[in-house]
């Protein structure tokens, strides 16, 4: 589980930022219990503010991260694909990311710091018996190993000033380092976020291919997720098994299903193309079956609307992270989503019953409906500041004051009371208009 993350010189963001996930209020579901910390880990955060106050940047340097292990090796031949902050001493300057998890029951704590041409500086620890302990660490050049790890010995061969080690370190056999790089790698992102040199999935909607899998792939055997209600179906209204024997499309039909789209079924119609080289080749296309009244229809899933084909792609990312208590990003929740789908989505990260495992949610919207479904320490907030970079602070201490646990958040931030609003003056509009002098 992430226990908190830290970026600066990223995009919009100047100074360091930070995101925690460490709960306030802990005697509650959304809380989960994490002994070795002495904390509670929240399994939702939301980031509310502005157009332009740098919320996408936010989760998008998380995201950034997570392919930076997994491209450095083999991508970054000749420069860092880094986005500074444009103003100020920013494009110059050095970018850092931090990032803290909890890993098997034991924190981890991952630094980097780099520009455009090199890697200055990256540390992995961790804490047995809550102590910090180098994992590996290194200076530009100069690579240091925990004693005892000489499975990793290997590693230096694969560094270049532009390969990060833990992108080298995780091809060999070491759990320390494999387990904490499965972490980040785990991590799926979802929305609109700008990732630099990666491709739209099929059927040209993110999420869609992830989902597909889940409805035509092998199945793995793992359990259902979501437990039977007293009359025998599942809370997902999914028909009567025993919940140990349903299948990875049932889950991913129960989960289609709760969205009461008037869908009932998922297919999968193959047919023979010619490629450009004149080969005869398999094509798969999609079809989302809808009933009406007592007819089922199949329609292209291109025809679906943008609310349908967003709740068809989270299906295989949100069903994934339950199973391996992993991280879901979703960059503007409601940008394609009923409210109360997106509630629904809450309540499912929410509930140790749905939950399990503890898989975070970490989302941007502007739907404030969704305040009412959050507790105060798992809403932040980003301004603009005059400088043209992000602030982000925490709801749960705005203004060096705690906000009381039972306020209406909703209503509070539409009346101002944390800022992180639109400053709407329409005077140099009407001006331009010639409506007034």
């Amino acid at each position: 589980m992430l226990i908190r993350f830290e970026a600066s010189n990223y995009r919009s963001i100047a100074e360091g930022v930070e995101l925690s996930m460490v709960a306030v209020d802990r005697d509650r579901e959304a809380a989960r219990d994490a002994p070795h910390l002495g904390e509670s880990l929240l399994t939702r955060a939301a980031i509310y503010g502005p157009n332009a106050s740098g919320k996408s940047n936010v989760v998008g340097a998380l995201a950034w991260l997570r392919d930076a292990v997994e491209d450095s090796l083999r991508l970054w031949e000749d420069k860092i694909p880094l986005e500074p902050f444009a103003f100020g001493p920013g494009p110059a300057g050095a970018s850092e990311f931090v990032i803290e998890a909890l890993v098997d029951g034991v924190r981890f704590e991952y630094v980097v710091e780099l520009d455009a041409r090199h890697i200055i500086y990256e540390g992995l620890f961790h804490y047995p018996e809550k102590k910090r302990r180098r994992v590996f660490e290194r200076e530009v050049s100069e690579f240091k190993l925990q004693r005892g790890l000489g499975a990793l010995s290997g590693t230096r061969e694969l560094l270049t000033e532009r390969t990060l080690v833990l992108s080298a370190a995780r091809r060999f056999n070491e759990p320390l380092v494999t387990n904490f790089a499965r972490e980040l790698l785990n991590i799926q992102i979802l929305g609109q976020l700008p990732r630099r040199g990666r491709l739209q999935t099929l059927f040209r909607h993110p999420g869609t291919a992830g989902t597909a899998r889940w409805f035509d792939g092998p199945d793995d055997g793992q359990p259902f997720l979501l437990p039977l209600a007293s009359e025998g179906e599942t809370i997902l209204g999914n028909e009567s098994k025993e919940w140990s024997t349903l299948s990875r499309r049932q889950q991913a039909l129960a989960l289609l299903r709760l969205a009461d789209l008037g869908i009932e079924d998922v297919v999968f119609d193959r047919k023979e193309v010619l490629s450009v080289n004149g080969e005869t080749m398999t094509q798969r296309q999609l079809r989302l079956v809808h009933r009406s009244g007592n007819n089922s229809t199949p329609f292209d899933f291109s025809a679906e609307s943008e609310g349908t084909k967003t709740w068809f792609g989270l299906i295989g990312a949100v069903l994934t992270a339950l199973q391996a208590g992993s991280i879901v990003i979703f960059d503007e929740l409601d940008a394609s989503l009923h409210p109360t789908l997106s509630a629904e989505l809450l309540r499912v990260f929410q509930s140790p019953v749905t939950n399990p495992h503890g898989a975070q949610l970490i989302f941007t919207s502007h739907d404030t409906s969704l305040l009412n479904h959050l507790n105060r320490d798992e809403v932040w907030l980003t301004e603009k500041q005059l400088d043209g970079s992000t602030r982000l602070g925490a709801l749960a201490e705005f203004a060096g004051e705690r906000v009381r646990k039972s306020q209406n958040l909703e209503s509070a931030y539409l009346h101002g009371r944390f800022g992180a609003l639109p400053q709407v003056d329409q005077t140099e509009f009407l001006r331009a208009l010639g409506l007034i002098g």
